[in-house]
């Protein structure tokens, strides 16, 4: 009983520090898209709880804390540190995570760090940054190594012992677009951390310290014994999938994503052998993320078989070994562009990972969603205000149909969990006009269950701007399963002068005042023979 209470603490602990991240920041990217995460970790760094926020990042969050660690030797208290360098624990350079650790009395534990202080834990925010530099605005640019990306931060320490370093600070202002709206996110990330540091001496002060610490280690475990009650659920077995990335930008495609998968006695094995080799464009992924995918999908079928859910956390994956091949397209290495690795990548790995567990468990898994988030990023002078602007979003798409029902419509899918930014704040805050936005139905695969229909959205620019469009599923749309139909795949146009032209799915291109882009994205796999409509 007092685990589970713990568990419930423990993850309002890190929705409550989204939520003053949220309240507090400046950009529509995080204040109403929610693309952010917050989370705690225990003293060696182990994932306690992730917040209900982005699963990309959360998988990927626990190697930001070790790296810090790994870097700086240690965090004292006070001290915070800045990390967004994907080679070193982060994703890709637009997400930016804050690392502080927590400390408090030793209680009648044994002191750790300054006498008479206790090391409880750390808590960590990450958020997705609308600019961070690079060669076109919003920093999700075609390129073709790292450095046209954006400003890459390894560890450092942004606050020592309670000061911040202004020098640091200005150093990362004067290579964004929007630096006041920076340093307002920025700000709110602190806030965040704030605000778990104090719940967690909150829990301390009510119930211990040694009974805080206990809960956060048997929390872990506890999550390791589901995993491994799980998996030896799942049939013993190999299997092996593979699935495509369309286009690198620079001419590279198809590029495969191959993996086996081994379930064996409550643990399993994922490979990734065979991967095709990391590209010249910015599809490539680094550790962290396939990492992140590889977790998410295990949470998934655990929970699924289970029927309980596993603690935020995750647990520490000991029942998982996953082999990356050094320099493959699921784990690069520098100086590798990697800013659609994060977002495009990522769903594949997660599709090609569904598809090995349709196989071991063909009566529990779904079709495939859209797979892709549509990454759309606009910026240049604002008319409005004589500043500069940069917009960045993700759009939903359809949901793959399942065992138990349809997909739904127009909803981020698997590794993004974001919202959309609503009409309102979006011609608010930026120069645009949103000209169309609704469902593009029948876009889902047929099926016993259907797919759920993509979306279709048309902003019109009120002034010129540099555009950048990576998006996935435009050649071939995600595959049904179980005799299900596959969803439409999605489209890119630019409107000019009432014509439309048909965009490839990754392109950068300069915009004119009244031109219109459109996204229309795909929808998802149905499930099941469309003939079969006996749910009994």
């Amino acid at each position: 009983m007092t685990l589970e209470i713990f568990r419930h603490l423990f993850a309002a602990l890190a929705e409550e520090m989204g939520a003053a991240l949220r309240r507090a920041s400046f950009s529509p990217n995080i204040k109403e898209r929610r693309d952010y995460s917050c989370a705690l970790f225990d003293a060696d760094g182990r994932p306690v709880a992730l917040g209900d926020h982005m699963p990309v990042h959360l998988g990927a969050m626990p190697r930001s804390v070790t790296a810090a660690l790994e870097v700086l030797g240690e965090l004292r208290e006070g001290d915070v540190a800045m990390v967004n360098d994907p080679f070193r624990g982060g994703t890709h350079l637009p997400d930016i995570t804050l690392v502080a650790p927590v400390f408090t009395e030793a209680g009648v534990a044994e002191g750790e760090g300054a006498p008479g202080r206790v090391l409880l834990g750390y808590v960590a925010s990450r958020a997705h940054h609308s600019d961070v530099g690079g060669i076109s605005p919003g920093s999700m640019p075609l390129a073709r190594e790292i450095v046209q990306e954006g400003l890459r931060i390894p560890p450092v320490r942004w606050v020592r012992e309670g000061v911040r370093d202004d020098d640091l600070l200005r150093l990362v202002l004067a290579n964004v677009r929007t630096p006041d709206e920076r340093r307002g996110d920025l700000d709110a990330q602190l806030a965040s951390l704030h605000a778990g540091a104090t719940r967690l001496l909150e829990m301390v002060e009510r119930r211990g310290v040694d009974t805080v610490r206990v809960a956060m280690r048997e929390l872990v475990r506890y999550a390791d014994r589901l995993m491994a009650a799980g998996l030896r659920e799942v049939p013993d077995g190999h299997w092996t999938a593979v699935d495509r990335m369309e286009d690198d930008g620079f001419g590279s495609g198809p590029v495969e994503i191959r993996v086996a998968l081994t379930i064996d006695g409550g643990r399993a094995i994922v490979d990734f052998t065979g991967t095709s080799p990391q590209t010249p464009g910015g599809i490539n992924a680094v550790a962290a993320i396939t990492e992140s995918a590889t977790r998410y999908v295990l949470r998934c079928v655990v929970e699924s078989i289970l029927g309980i859910p596993m603690p935020a956390g995750g647990g520490s994956l000991e029942n998982l070994d996953l082999i990356l091949p050094e320099g493959s397209l699921v784990n690069a290495v520098p100086p590798a562009s990697v800013a659609a690795g994060n977002v495009e990548t990522s769903q594949r790995i997660t599709d090609t990972l569904i598809r090995a567990f349709q196989q071991a468990l063909p009566d529990r898994m779904p079709a495939l969603s859209q797979g892709t988030m549509n990454n759309t990023t606009m910026g240049g002078p604002d008319p409005r205000t004589g500043g500069t602007f940069a917009y960045y979003e993700t759009v939903g798409g359809g949901m793959g149909a399942g065992p138990g029902g349809p997909g739904l419509h127009g909803v981020h899918t698997h590794m993004s969990n974001s919202l959309n930014t609503p009409i309102e704040a979006l011609e608010h805050a930026y120069p645009f006009e949103v000209t169309a936005y609704g469902i593009r139905r029948g876009s889902g695969g047929a099926g016993r269950h259907p797919g759920g229909d993509g979306l279709r959205r048309d902003i019109r620019l009120l002034g010129d701007a540099r555009v950048t469009l990576l998006t996935e599923r435009r050649e071939s749309g995600p595959s049904g399963f179980a005799g299900g139909a596959d969803g439409e795949p999605g489209l890119n146009v630019l409107i000019r002068n009432g014509e439309e032209k048909k965009l490839p799915g990754k392109v950068t291109f300069d915009a004119l005042a009244g031109d219109v882009v459109s996204i229309r994205s795909p929808g998802g796999g149905g499930w099941g023979d469309p003939n079969d409509t006996d749910d009994s």
